[in-house]
């Protein structure tokens, strides 16, 4: 019960973005099917998790459709929502928050989906296939973490591919990831932690600009940098020089004499040694210095990680990348027990897709076609949402109540181990182990049950009064 109290005391708090109460407890409803729910076969699971009599089916893919739901304002409120419950938890280097982003491919086999087209995925494991079709998503994390284990909390995902509804929109991927990080309304100084598709020019720019952000991601192993111009004691018409000689990254590691042998700072790793070595140089498409560090790992070979902020130390960069490959772990979370991204609304009145599918231009469709599309993906946006708020709930119960969630699992488990903390998978069975208390509290203790069993009243009237 205690676990469900807290989880409500923290849910209410997200009221604000919903611009009717009703439509709030419905998506309460369903942030709740999706703890708890033992499948992942879509609304259907949600129904059956929670008990529910099949005619609420429509109402929950109503709740999803609802224009009550104010995305922008919801992504915001739970921003705040993770610092504020997560305060104590959060990571931070050098005084700033450590936030991840990544880009995440969706399978969506539906031909009357919006946004579905086919993606081409850059995987080393033989069990992914080289183009699926899907739903092609960008996401952001926060880095928390207690004891021995850090997680990669969700805050916000959107679809961010398939639909173009102005052929003057000329965005980028890396322009979109850019607005979404912005659109979280974070006003503490942060590190900004992605892959080597990041390492762009967009996103430094506009993380400089941002005063907020700094960038720390990899660099391509083809990339090449200035040295400083020197200064020249004679007098000449013009601008200095400020780029000196040009120099391929990868060539600096022929040079190991410059290189330093610490203990790995890896998330994880014990009884390592690496190499590195650090050096400020320009990049010329942003044209600043920047920190390089070249990394040679005894069993992950070769890095060159970069760094905007020159105050930041190697080991730190070290670190920090280290720490990205938390947001997998979350996405593997997401899709195999939170079920995120398990949606399947269908829309009926759209053009079948083409199994040589593109991005969707809508420019020469309807109004009325349009706004069809954009409510449906309302609709993903808001069960994407859902998925977030019930995957961050099960990790911060996870970081604050570690005791009460062993305690609640009411079975064994080979894995307990002292300093590792729950996982979600974990405290989604602790939850659904108190689940029937839950139902049974009183109507003041609980507005949700209450709500639940007034619905079910108002819906059977409804049904008698049409009947006669």
């Amino acid at each position: 019960m205690f676990l469900w109290l807290q989880w409500w005391s923290n849910v209410q708090y997200l009221r604000s973005a919903f611009s009717r109460k009703r439509t709030f407890l419905w998506f309460a409803l369903c942030v709740a099917g999706i703890t708890v729910r033992k499948d992942l076969a879509g609304v259907s699971s949600i129904v059956r998790s929670l008990g529910l009599q099949d005619f609420l089916y429509d109402r929950l893919l109503d709740c999803f459709h609802s224009s009550a739901i104010q995305l922008v304002q919801l992504t915001v409120l739970w921003t705040g929502l993770v610092r504020r419950c997560c305060a104590d938890y959060l990571l931070t280097v050098n005084g700033r928050l450590v936030i991840l982003g990544d880009g995440i491919k969706a399978p969506k086999a539906g031909k009357k989906m919006p946004a579905v087209k086919k993606l081409h995925q850059e995987s080393e494991s033989n069990t992914k296939p080289q183009y699926i079709f899907g739903h092609s998503c960008q996401a952001i994390a926060i880095v928390a973490g207690s004891l021995e284990t850090f997680f990669a909390i969700p805050l916000s995902c959107r679809i961010h591919e398939g639909v173009v509804f102005s052929n003057r929109d000329t965005r980028t991927l890396l322009d979109k990831m850019m607005e979404l990080l912005l659109s979280l309304c974070i006003d503490t100084q942060c590190y900004f932690v992605a892959d080597a598709y990041y390492a762009a020019k967009t996103v430094i720019r506009k993380s400089l600009q941002s005063g907020l952000y700094q960038l720390v991601t990899r660099a391509r192993s083809n990339a090449v940098a200035f040295y400083p111009a020197k200064a020249s004691m004679a007098k000449r018409p013009g601008r200095k020089n400020k780029y000196g000689k040009k120099i391929k990254l990868k060539s600096l590691f022929a040079n190991s004499d410059e290189f330093v042998t610490v203990p790995s700072p890896v998330y994880g790793e014990r009884d390592v040694v690496l190499m590195y070595r650090s050096i400020d140089l320009f990049w010329r498409p942003v044209g600043i210095l920047v920190r390089f560090v070249l990394v040679i790992h005894p069993l992950r070979g070769r890095l060159i990680l970069m760094s905007t902020d020159l105050n930041l130390a190697p080991e730190q960069i070290i670190k920090l990348y280290g720490i990205r490959f938390k947001i997998e772990v979350a996405f593997k979370q997401a899709i195999h027990t939170v079920g995120t991204y398990a949606y399947h609304f269908w829309m009926a009145e759209m053009t079948r897709l083409s199994r040589k599918s593109g991005n969707q231009y809508l420019h020469h469709k309807s109004e009325e076609y349009r706004i069809k599309v954009r409510r449906k993906i309302h609709a993903y946006h808001a069960h994407i949402m859902a998925g977030i708020v019930a995957h961050g709930m099960l990790q911060y119960l996870s970081l604050a109540h570690p005791g009460t969630v062993w305690k609640s699992f009411g079975s064994w488990i080979r894995t307990i181990r002292p300093g590792v903390l729950p996982s979600e998978q974990i405290v989604a069975v602790a939850m659904r182990n108190v689940m029937p208390e839950f139902l049974a509290v009183s109507d003041q203790e609980q507005i949700l049950a209450q709500f639940i069993r007034e619905r079910i009243d108002v819906e059977r009237a409804e049904g008698l009064a049409l009947v006669a």
